[in-house]
């Protein structure tokens, strides 16, 4: 899935609303910061949740489409809205639709492709522009877009190969690590993962910007062993390493043993990496394994509204 950013880039010579959730208030299908370009054609980018919310704001956005009045709207997803479609969550969302979104272009552009994160927002006459310094009023939202958190994966094999594309739909910026050339090469991962190939003893000189995770994934006990020497020590967000709870507690012992980490910094550690899930195979795998990190994304990405 592209970013919504890129697509509200593309699509300047389109006619579309943008609506977006600003806050909820209770159980809801999506959170605040939820995103959707409604185009004239009937067609949808993005998501406010689907279901009989989405339909409501569609309807809506397609009429400020023809009027080119921007809108706020207020949905309690209550027994009497969601009945028809069976939504029934009980919660209240509140967004803006803005038909004339397409005047941001230049802004779409910068946060398609941001290398520091920028804040925008909405302010109370509609307008879409950039927030300077810590301003608070007057906007009835705001939001912070931030590059994509780089995930640093150590091994090239089938786990490995799994992973990285699908992470490369879920918006991570992904590097692979190995000093295997015959797996770590095009034929296995897509144009947009950055490889690095060479002995270990290179590669693990690289450190990793603020806020990367990283997931250790090599061919073997020893070189998983190998990297986690290394990377345990350095700033990653998250770390995860794959394999057993027995070889969690085997390796655990040699570090401290051999003082190669400390109590705290092994406490850090995700093993078994990926959410329990009962996954068997590489593909099922990368699934647990993903969702583990956007579990962790999206506690430090929350959109915080005036």
């Amino acid at each position: 899935m592209s970013r919504l950013y890129e697509q509200l880039a593309a699509a300047a010579d389109r006619p579309y609303a943008l609506a977006l959730i600003r806050a909820t208030t209770g159980s809801s299908p999506q959170r605040a910061g939820a995103k959707a370009l409604f185009f004239a054609d009937g067609k949808i980018a993005g998501t406010l949740g689907g279901g009989c919310l989405e339909a409501e704001v569609h309807a809506r956005a397609l009429a400020a489409l023809k009027t080119g009045q921007p809108a706020e709207f207020e949905l309690v997803l209550d027994h009497d809205f969601g009945w028809d479609d069976g939504l029934i969550c009980g919660g209240s969302v509140k967004g803006l639709i803005l038909p004339q979104a397409a005047r941001a272009g230049e802004l779409w552009r910068e946060l398609a492709g941001v290398t520091a994160p920028v804040r925008w927002g909405v302010t109370q006459d509609f307008s879409i522009a950039k927030v300077a310094g810590r301003a608070t009023g007057g906007w009835l939202y705001q939001e912070t877009v931030a590059p994509p958190v780089e995930l640093w994966i150590a091994g090239s094999g089938h786990v490995a190969q799994a992973v990285a594309p699908l992470a490369r739909q879920l918006d991570f910026a992904v590097t692979i690590f190995d000093d295997r050339p015959e797996l770590a090469n095009r034929e296995f991962f897509p144009a947009a993962v950055t490889l690095q190939v060479g002995g270990w003893h290179e590669l693990l000189k690289f450190r990793p910007p603020a806020g990367a995770f990283g997931l250790i994934v090599t061919r073997g006990h020893q070189h998983d062993a190998l990297v986690l020497s290394e990377w345990i020590r350095l700033p990653f967000a998250f770390l995860g390493l794959i394999g057993s709870r027995r070889k969690v507690r085997i390796i655990r012992e040699q570090f401290l043993r051999q003082n190669l980490a400390t109590p705290t910094e092994f406490d850090r550690l995700a093993c078994p990496v990926g959410l329990d899930i009962g996954a068997v195979g590489p593909q099922e795998i990368a699934v647990s394994i993903l969702a583990q990190l956007i579990q962790r994304r999206a506690v430090s990405t929350r959109v915080k509204n005036p």
